[in-house]
């Protein structure tokens, strides 16, 4: 792979416009069918435990698939690489189209899961392969204009596709994705990073066995499962200690700031990710919003979020990606303060406030992917990256298993919150008080114990 000098930048310029067209295609086509769920129930007259593959097939998929498209990286050329993603995500979504079985449904979203995954794999590489250090900030806040307008649009698409049309049109949408292939493969570097580099596949699949089973475990509460990722895990940690050429080499973990940073994002993201499964579920039991309605209301967060997130990223550009970590705690536990103190109130006020949750959310990212960007070597960023990925949906994972199991039918006595209104909005108000709370002790952590580690760093290298 050629050094950033060596990439034209109007190439790194024209590959974040497109790449953002393919996020929001992308997010789009992973939460939109969460509104059609009851739905597709329906017609083929499925129980919510199995219908609910639709989706936690989909997500276990795509997680695995991200770490493993970064890894192929190294060998495979990404143009190559993005063209057989997209190829096989708009292949899965024709056989849904055209499906006349549950089982076709299926397996439709698992190839589109297969296809899409390699998206978020590029979305991490490219602002680093492309831009130098202290331009990534601003490519990685571009990037998350994508994610933002596609987290606002899915829900507000599949509640009109689904009231007006047949659930199935939403098949039609990852088709877009076909019309960016040629720009990408004139815009994409064709050569890998390590060409001659052996790919051990016995260790990649011990990893997305890890992982998948752990995503099950997670979802469906399956002591058997966890047991099994444990078993696995086990297996690959042997493996990548005497395989020649490990699928993940040992001395990335023992990248100290690498490891440290990568354990931050997986806590910050796990409390920030509460917001996407909280709301919709307060908005539906609470104020019982339809989903089109639900989308409606989260829409000025996404909107506002979409606007300032580049400048986010100059942010982490010109003031580091520490200043960029603490203003982005600010605004969570801002939003996280703010509608557990309106839950129950007007939904103009949990729509104001959702706007501070939702950008600090999009900040912390742009922030810790790009301080996680800064601890690899160019030889490492694939599987580097591609593991932040990972780590962020097992993170939304275990945050919607936890919260899952704090939303029960009992209603808590108690408020935690002196200030909220109480009644039916009390269960949520104080899960989003604790929310703030773990944003506010992460932040103080980081300040305490990973920027020292920065330091010692620092005067190491001097």
């Amino acid at each position: 792979m050629s050094t950033n000098s060596d990439v034209p930048a109007r190439s790194g310029e024209a590959l974040l416009r497109i790449l953002v067209f393919t996020l929001i295609l992308s997010v789009m086509n992973g939460s939109m069918f969460n509104v059609a769920l009851p739905t597709i129930s329906e017609d083929f007259r499925l129980s919510p435990a199995q219908v609910s593959w639709i989706v936690t097939g989909y997500l276990i998929v795509y997680a695995v698939g991200a770490v493993m498209f970064g890894k192929l990286t190294e060998k495979y050329a990404p143009k190559n690489l993005l063209t057989f993603g997209l190829l096989v995500l708009s292949a899965g979504s024709v056989v849904g189209l055209i499906s006349s079985t549950y089982g076709m449904i299926i397996v439709a979203r698992i190839c589109q899961a297969v296809g899409a995954s390699v998206i978020p794999a590029l979305a991490l590489i490219i602002p680093i392969r492309y831009f130098a250090p202290e331009q990534r900030g601003r490519a990685l806040g571009t990037t998350s204009v994508g994610i933002a307008l596609g987290t606002a649009l899915g829900p507000i698409i599949a509640g009109f596709v689904t009231a007006f049309l047949d659930w199935k049109m939403l098949f039609v949408v990852p088709l877009l994705s076909l019309i960016t292939i040629p720009f990408y493969r004139k815009h994409l570097l064709g050569e890998p990073s390590e060409p001659d580099r052996q790919i051990d596949f016995t260790g990649g699949v011990l990893l997305a066995g890890t992982v998948a089973s752990l995503l099950l475990a997670l979802t469906n509460k399956q002591l058997g499962c966890a047991g099994i990722s444990v078993a696995l895990l086990v297996l690959f940690i042997l493996r990548i200690r005497r395989a020649a050429e490990p699928f993940i080499s040992p001395s990335l973990f023992r990248n100290r700031l690498y490891s440290a940073n990568l354990t931050a994002a997986f806590f910050i993201m796990a409390i920030s990710m509460g917001l996407p499964f909280l709301l919709p579920q307060l908005l539906s039991q609470v104020y019982d919003f339809s989903p089109a309605v639900i989308g409606l209301v989260m829409l000025p967060s996404a909107l506002v979020t979409a606007l300032l997130g580049r400048t986010g990223g100059r942010l982490a550009d010109s003031k580091g990606h520490a200043f960029l970590l603490y203003a982005a705690s600010a605004l969570l536990i801002t939003g996280f303060v703010g509608l557990s103190s309106a839950a129950g109130s007007s939904s103009i006020w949990v729509a104001f406030f959702l706007i501070f949750g939702v950008l600090g959310q999009s900040y912390m990212q742009i922030a810790l992917s790009a301080a996680v960007s800064r601890t690899l070597q160019p030889s490492q960023v694939g599987v580097g990256m591609g593991l932040l990925s990972m780590s962020n949906f097992i993170a939304a994972a275990s945050a919607t298993a936890v919260l899952g199991s704090m939303l029960g039918p009992d209603r808590p006595a108690m408020k935690l919150n002196p200030i909220s209104l109480g009644g039916e909005s009390t269960m949520y108000s104080n899960i989003l008080i604790v929310l703030a709370i773990a944003a506010l002790g992460f932040a103080l952590l980081y300040r305490v114990s990973f920027m020292r580690r920065v330091r010692a760093s620092n005067r190491t290298v001097d």
